[in-house]
């Protein structure tokens, strides 16, 4: 069985026929999927789709795009979510400076409420980080030498160094349907150098489908695709992957019960 790390179930394209997405990515061997809040004011609605599936989990937090709108974030609110069995990551957070839709120190402090919650609940956070490298790379070691707090790079598009350096003080490095892509030569290159114990595949669906999926909605039953060329990337076979990207999944998350 493989695991969806990163999906939105609640957004258009998925949630209008979740049965159907849910079971679907049953038959297509994916045995767990985490649904990412963005907002803390629609958690609610993430941990509704959460509670309804036995095989779905979720996370609290607050995506950089909206660290400006959503008003009071601190860690006593996003903590307080985590007390639920559902709840098993925080995230995603992070910054942002390609699309810039919040200022960067409103980024910052957003995201710094987020490792404060993640390195006391010790649960994993979700980063989102994207033409930020320097600066990401250099709040979390900053951060993790006031004390550690695990940590994953989601749908990772960034460069070797940042990369790198987040594995280094302990980090995960998730990839998704981008590892497909014809112009994605640069980040191929730099998975090849990561360590395999570090990795884990999802889809962020319902955005970035893989190839030979590109241009649909994604969903979680696509990460197969995923998993298949990170198996080609790395020279392993498929099943080494699955059992590898679980595990590594499972020694993250460690609230969702093992497959």
């Amino acid at each position: 069985m493989l695991v969806d790390s990163h999906c939105h179930l609640d957004y258009p394209g998925l949630v209008e026929d979740i049965d159907a997405v849910v079971a679907r990515a049953g038959e297509a061997g994916i045995g767990r999927m985490l649904t990412i809040c963005v907002k803390l004011s629609e958690f609610d609605r993430v941990h509704d789709v959460a509670k309804r599936f036995d095989n779905v989990w979720c996370t609290v937090g607050v995506h950089p795009h909206e660290a400006d709108s959503e008003t009071g974030v601190t860690a006593a609110r996003i903590i307080e979510a985590t007390k639920s069995p559902d709840v098993v990551g925080i995230g995603e957070t992070g910054l942002d400076y390609f699309y810039d839709n919040a200022p960067r120190d409103e980024q910052k402090t957003c995201f710094l409420a987020h490792i404060e919650a993640a390195r006391e609940t010790q649960l994993p956070l979700i980063i989102h980080a994207r033409e930020a490298d320097e600066d990401m790379a250099e709040i979390l070691e900053a951060e993790h030498a006031k004390g550690a707090f695990p940590f994953l790079l989601h749908c990772f598009s960034s460069g070797p160094e940042l990369a790198q350096r987040a594995v280094a003080i302990g980090g995960y490095v998730s990839l998704s349907g981008i590892i497909t892509f014809k112009k994605a030569d640069d980040i191929r290159e730099t998975v090849k150098q990561l360590p395999l114990d570090r990795l884990l595949v999802e889809t962020d669906a319902p955005y970035l489908a893989p190839v030979p999926h590109r241009g649909k909605t994604n969903e979680p039953a696509f990460t197969a695709h995923t998993a298949a060329k990170l198996a080609e990337i790395k020279g392993v076979t498929p099943e080494e992957i699955e059992e590898i990207t679980t595990a590594n999944f499972h020694r993250l998350f460690t609230k969702v019960p093992p497959l």
